[in-house]
């Protein structure tokens, strides 16, 4: 669970990062990543099924649309970062989905679905490739997969 929830905590402090006029320090940065960090492997300790990873899917999803999803603003709000002042710096439309071995997000409501974290050890049994074996991150950069600028919120 730990790196599944690193993977995401990691991606949202990048995409906070990437909006040059946010204000944050980098140590703002670093505090809200701690307490995301927190409160997801809290929240998650019951709701993570290894054996069945869809299992509580719903409830592990992180979403922002018209409104700001209440974990990220619980956690902004521990560190002194509103959610509201958060909502203004994330993409407008957001969903991340954080399930044993496999984390991926969508930006834009219409947008493709892109994996950020997949553990391969848990991907069908009918691949041979013993070479794909393992964990490995997406190498791929927020700003290499997406002009930000298109989706963030004014």
């Amino acid at each position: 669970m730990r790196i599944e929830i690193h993977s995401a905590v990691n991606f949202l402090v990048q995409l906070l990062r990437l909006q040059h006029h946010n204000g944050l320090s980098e140590a703002q940065l670093e505090l809200f990543k701690g307490s995301l960090s927190e409160l997801l492997s809290h929240r998650y300790r019951y709701h993570w099924f290894p054996d069945r990873p869809h299992r509580g899917s719903a409830y592990r999803c992180l979403r922002i649309n018209g409104s700001m999803d209440p974990v990220i603003a619980e956690a902004g709000d521990a560190v002194g970062l509103p959610g509201a002042y958060l909502h203004r710096l994330f993409p407008s439309e957001l969903t991340m989905w954080i399930d044993p071995a496999e984390v991926s997000y969508r930006i834009g409501e219409n947008g493709s679905i892109c994996v950020l974290y997949e553990d391969s050890r848990s991907c069908s049994e009918h691949s041979s490739d013993a070479g794909n074996k393992g964990m490995h991150l997406q190498h791929t950069s927020v700003q290499q997969k997406y002009d930000l600028s298109t989706y963030a919120s004014s």
